[in-house]
Parts: structure tokens; C-alpha cells; sequence
């Protein structure tokens, strides 16, 4: 990764890093506000890693006594006696319970933690009842104000890149995955080169599961997850797909004709005994059944990416009973489907605290993007949708919660992207990053769990010259962006270039950055939404984040030496990145004959 200056400082305020959570109170639903310090709540529950002498384990007395017990000379000098050292304790037992007394002598903590990465499909910022929507979300609002909630947590505006850079630490630019996703009939899949996450925890000895969506590709048997570093997989392996058939449809431009076809797999066998059962109840089944039958000895991964609550709006109808208020359709399926989530993540930590292994678990819940407002997802207040580098496309509801957590119940405002959680989830298991190429991502579990700040100054949304927004604003075009910059020191990057950098409080945006209205939650009433002011020649942005994370007060031109600087930055990236890798659809993929999508190379 090129090399990151301190260049830029001030200007957004402190970086406090964490603020008390009121669980369960009004300020909890509160609207997002700008960044600041000493936000009021209770103080964070004591819940040490380990077992210690000082908290609540062994006194220190009985402790300082088998010292003196298994090294008599310690007390100074004792008579010799033979029925003594005869009759007397075993020094090798004293010492053995001494070890399990003392910090980290504790057994089971000195395991390696359970890892369980549940993946959210387009779950926007206000689609979660903790950030203020009016969607019911009980089981995950219990979560994160019980563990550490992210809201200065970033994802990307897509589902395939998200992916790729939670599996591999590494961003998009490095890997030819700049431009859009991995569509169905594309011979292309995560570079078969790069080392993925699932890999370096079975070399630290841990059990890999995956079930649910992959989206990295699957035109050859080496893409798939079972390849990758899964011991098993259970899932679908395109973007999108109908909740009860499991069919996935996919328009073949160069015939102008639909394909459509099953695609659900147990391993790399096909499942066909699913069908009209819906998925988000299949993967919760398969999840709780992994739990309940892993030994709690061997360390397990367990990587849950579910289809929720991704289109097809689907749902069962008595998730629609609560919602009957919202009048909008789109909006009161997607919150059905909402609910059908949070219950299932619900049932997951339940079978994780049935079967033993909950006091050893560090669970992380993310999102892969923002919400898609087309399809009933909500960003509110912040700006954008998925597709876009606004905030609304990027920014991901995300929390940790686990009993080895140093602090609980805070917020964490430090930034935080979704390619740190590999070197994260390694270091956490106790392996290592040898065998694979240059990391973006860095470790931030003491960010997590003790508050210390990010190590984090800087981060790459993304660089994608050939950007065309598949999902424009309302009366937008789809023609790309024209730099009309004049300004000879801006030349560093070309600024039509659809970009974004984020640098401690500041982000820059260049390009067409995407949908840029406000999209009030459709929660009660058919609320329109609220275009910017920009004119449709506009190639650059810059925002102060922390004071504004809405982005409506553009400081460009009141700081163009920091957009001198960020725009540096933007060519320093472009030059170390690889081109994009979008390859036209390979015919071969045809399903028609078989019925299933799959491997065809």
C-alpha cells in the first residue's frame, strides 16, 4: 500500500474513540449527530478477558502461599525434614494450580476465541431500530448495546467488493475489482493468487464453515468456497435469487434473453430439497446445527452471509402483521424481512450460549452496503444509497459484541473498514498474515476492545475510471462525469474519475460519486426525497466528516490545500492499483441444460 502521511491534521475535532451507550433509552433512537466528545450513559460493564488474582479469582495470599510452598527457599530458610518433603504437597501440583490461578491460566480462555462473522445483505443505516428506525430489531439492539457498536465503520457501495476485501484484507484496486461486481456469466472469481482469510484460520487450527451468499465467482471449481479455505459451504453463489425457489436469474445481453436456473449447494453437490422453504430460515437451521455439533475444544470460524434482506422483497406474511402502519409496500416488506433477520440472528448467539461456546466467542455483525432505497432500504439521515460513494452507500451499521470485550456497552467511533477484519480475526486466533500479498487492512481489536485509537488514519473507498451508475437519481443520466476543473493544482488527478478518499475527518469525493439525494424513511407516509443542489457538472466534493456526515456543507473551496493533498493521494492509489478485470459474459455458462448454475470452465 503506498505509503500514508501525517499530513493532514485538526479541523474535525477530538478523536475520543468511544462514547457510552444509553441501552434501551431515547437517545439510543436519536438521529446521527456530528462527532463529540462526552456523550452521556451508563459506564461499561466490568467483565475481565481472564480469570485474575485481582478480579474476583484467587486471593493473592493463597496464591503467595503456594509460591512459598513449591519454592521453599522464597521463605527463607526452614529446617530439613525428611517426613516433611515425604508427607507434604507435590511442588508440581502446587505450580500446576498456581497456573491455573495466575492471569491466563485459566484453560478454556487460553483457547483460541470462536469466530462468528454474520453478513447482512443491503442493510441500510437506518434500517436498524438502534439507529432510530422505526423497524423492530430487538435481538440485534440487545447485541450492540451489550458489546461495542461501530459508527464510524465503513463497507462498500457493492456486494462483490465488500467481499472480496473482508476475505482477503486487501482493497479492490489491488485485485481488478474496482468496476461493479462479478456478474453470473463472467470467467472471473477472486484471483486465484490471493490468500483468503478461511485459509489462515485452518492454518491456526481452526474449523471453517461458510453458509449463505458468496458472490466471489464460480466459473471454475478453484473459485469455489470449499477451495477457498471452507471446510464446508452451504449456500448460493450468485448475487441474488428468489427466497423459496432459490432460482437465480440472469439477463445474457449479447442474446437479449433471461436465464434462469437453480442455484443452492450443499458443498459443491446440488441441493434441490430446499425448495419453497425460505432461505433465511435454511441458513439459520444450517448455522444453529454447525454450533450445536462443533466440539468446544477446536476453535471454530463460522462465516454467516445471509440473503437478508437483499431483492426480491419476500417474506412470510406474519412478519407484515406489525408493519401494517408503514404505508409504502416496498418499505413494509423490507421490514418484515428485517425482523425475520434479527430473529435469526437471535437464534444463532442462542445455539452459540446452549452449546458452551458463547463465553468464548467474539461475534461480529456487518453489513456488506448500504441500503438500497429502490427496494426498500434506508440510509436516513445520511446521503446516498448503495451503488454510491456517499456515506449512505458506504457507511455499515456494524457492532462486536463478546464476553473477552475489555469495554462493553460504548460506542466506537474510530474508523474502521471492513478489510481490517482479516489481520483482526488472525491475530485474534493466533495465526499469522505469511503467504499473502501486501494488507490494507489493519488489526484493530485493542480499537474494539480497549478503546485505544485506530491505527487507522486513512482509507481508499475507491477508484473505478470506467464508473457508470447502474442505479441513478431520479431525472439523472448514466453518462459519466466531465471534469471542468480549471484549477491547475487539482491536475494531480483527474477529477471526472468516479473516486473517493477518506483522510481522519476528511473525505474527498471526485467524479460521479452516485445517487446523491437524501431519502427520507418511508416509514409512515410516502415521503419523497430531497435532491441535491450540485449542478450536473460537478466533479468534486470535500467533506468534514466528523462535523458533517450528512454531507451537505462542501468545503472545497474554502480548503484547497487539503484537496491538493487528497487528490495527491487518489493518483499515489491509481498508480499502485491493477486495471480493472471485467471480462464479457462466457455463453458457456448456460444453464438450460442442467437446470443449475455452476462451474462451467
Amino acid at each position: 500500500m503506498p505509503q500514508v502521511q501525517a499530513w493532514l491534521g485538526g479541523g474535525g475535532g477530538e478523536r475520543t474513540g468511544f462514547a457510552k451507550v444509553q441501552a434501551a433509552s431515547a437517545s439510543a433512537h436519536a438521529p446521527l449527530l456530528p462527532h463529540r466528545a462526552g456523550v452521556p450513559g451508563p459506564p461499561p460493564a466490568a467483565c475481565p478477558q481472564r480469570p485474575s488474582p485481582r478480579r474476583g479469582g484467587a486471593d493473592p495470599a493463597a496464591a503467595q502461599f503456594l509460591i512459598l510452598e513449591a519454592r521453599p527457599e522464597l521463605a527463607g530458610p526452614r529446617r530439613r525434614d525428611s517426613r516433611r518433603r515425604r508427607m507434604g504437597p507435590d511442588p508440581r501440583a502446587a505450580l500446576w494450580l498456581l497456573l491455573l490461578l495466575l492471569p491466563g491460566g485459566n484453560v478454556g480462555a487460553s483457547q483460541p476465541p470462536h469466530l462468528v462473522f454474520v453478513l447482512a445483505d443491503d442493510l441500510g443505516w437506518n434500517d436498524v431500530s438502534f439507529h432510530g428506525s422505526a423497524i423492530r430489531t430487538p435481538h440485534l439492539d440487545a447485541l450492540a448495546a451489550g458489546g461495542v457498536r461501530l459508527d464510524n465503520y465503513y463497507v462498500q457501495p457493492l456486494c462483490t467488493p465488500s467481499r472480496a476485501q473482508l476475505l482477503t484484507g486487501r482493497y479492490q484496486i489491488h485485485m481488478g475489482l474496482q468496476h461493479h461486481l462479478i456478474m453470473t456469466c463472467q470467467p472471473n472469481c477472486v484471483p486465484l493468487d490471493e490468500k483468503l482469510l478461511p485459509q489462515l484460520l485452518k492454518e491456526a487450527g481452526y474449523a471453517t464453515h461458510m453458509v449463505g451468499k458468496w458472490h466471489l465467482g464460480m466459473y471454475r471449481k478453484e473459485c469455489l468456497p470449499t477451495r477457498r479455505g471452507f471446510d464446508t459451504y452451504f449456500g448460493y453463489l450468485q448475487g441474488n435469487e428468489d427466497y423459496y425457489s432459490h432460482e437465480h436469474c440472469a439477463l445474457i445481453e449479447a442474446l437479449n434473453v433471461t436465464w434462469c436456473a437453480l442455484d443452492f449447494r450443499d458443498g459443491e453437490e446440488v441441493a434441490t430439497e430446499y425448495k419453497n422453504i425460505y432461505s433465511t430460515n435454511i441458513f439459520t437451521e444450517r448455522a444453529t446445527s454447525l454450533i450445536a455439533k462443533h466440539p468446544p475444544e477446536k476453535p471454530l470460524f463460522l462465516y454467516l452471509a445471509l440473503q437478508s434482506v437483499h431483492d426480491p422483497l419476500q417474506v412470510p406474511e406474519e412478519y407484515l402483521k406489525p408493519y401494517d402502519f408503514i404505508q409504502d409496500k416496498h418499505r413494509r416488506i423490507y421490514a418484515g424481512m428485517v425482523s425475520l433477520m434479527d430473529e435469526a440472528v437471535g437464534n444463532v448467539t442462542a445455539a452459540l450460549k446452549s452449546s458452551g461456546l458463547w463465553n468464548n466467542t467474539v461475534f461480529i455483525f456487518s453489513t456488506d452496503n448500504g441500503g438500497q432505497t429502490l427496494a426498500g432500504g434506508n440510509n436516513w439521515p445520511l446521503r446516498g444509497r448503495k451503488w454510491s460513494l456517499w456515506e449512505g452507500g458506504i457507511r455499515g451499521v456494524g457492532f462486536v459484541t463478546s464476553p473477552l470485550l475489555k469495554q462493553k456497552g460504548v460506542i466506537n467511533r474510530e474508523l474502521i473498514h471492513i478489510s481490517d477484519w482479516l489481520p483482526t480475526l488472525v491475530k485474534l486466533a493466533g495465526g499469522h498474515t505469511k503467504g499473502t500479498k501486501p494488507l490494507d487492512g489493519f488489526d484493530m481489536w485493542k480499537t474494539i476492545s480497549e478503546g485505544k485509537p485506530s491505527p487507522r488514519v486513512e482509507l481508499l473507498h475507491n477508484i473505478d475510471p470506467d464508473f457508470i451508475d447502474s442505479s441513478p437519481c431520479p431525472g439523472n443520466s448514466l453518462a459519466p462525469a466531465k471534469d471542468n476543473s480549471s484549477l491547475l493544482e487539482y491536475l494531480a488527478f483527474n477529477t471526472s474519475i468516479h473516486a473517493a478518499i477518506r483522510h481522519r475527518n476528511w473525505k474527498l469525493l471526485t467524479g460521479s460519486p452516485g445517487c446523491g439525494f437524501w431519502f427520507p424513511p418511508p416509514s409512515q407516509s410516502n415521503n419523497s426525497e430531497m435532491p441535491s443542489l450540485d449542478p450536473p457538472s460537478k466533479t468534486l466534493w470535500l467533506f468534514d466528516i466528523d462535523r458533517d456526515p450528512e454531507e451537505r456543507h462542501d468545503l472545497s473551496k474554502e480548503n484547497p490545500h487539503i484537496v491538493k493533498k487528497l487528490l495527491s493521494r487518489l493518483q499515489d492509489y491509481q498508480k499502485h492499483s491493477v486495471p480493472a478485470y471485467y471480462p464479457a459474459d462466457d455463453l458457456r455458462c448456460d444453464p438450460r441444460d442442467t437446470g443449475v448454475w455452476g462451474p462451467w470452465m
